[in-house]
């Protein structure tokens, strides 16, 4: 069964979404950090990454202008948002003020 966009955003888990594109420099060094921020936080993150040229209506939806952008999400609520690469300080800061 394929997951969609509200199953990824509905748990208790406060969750991130980078919404990016394969062509794009800032996103691909977005990754790393996520990755790090993953090993720290462990399952207290769930961590997604969506394709904008693969995925344009939601995309659209969420009104994702420029790339990277990060949200994050907690009971399917958008409960922070930001473009650009964000250091790993910031969005654990971000993601224990959410907690």
């Amino acid at each position: 069964m394929k997951a969609t966009f509200q199953d990824l955003i509905d748990p208790e888990t406060p969750t991130i979404i980078d919404f990016f594109a394969t062509w794009c420099g800032p996103c691909r060094m977005v990754t790393p950090i996520l990755d790090e921020l993953k090993k720290d936080l462990g399952d207290n993150v769930r961590i997604f990454k969506i394709d904008v040229d693969q995925n344009q209506a939601l995309a659209a939806q969420y009104n994702v202008r420029s790339i990277p952008t990060i949200m994050i999400f907690k009971d399917g609520e958008l409960k922070w948002r930001e473009t650009g690469v964000q250091s790993k300080v910031k969005l654990k800061s971000v993601l224990e003020g959410i907690v």
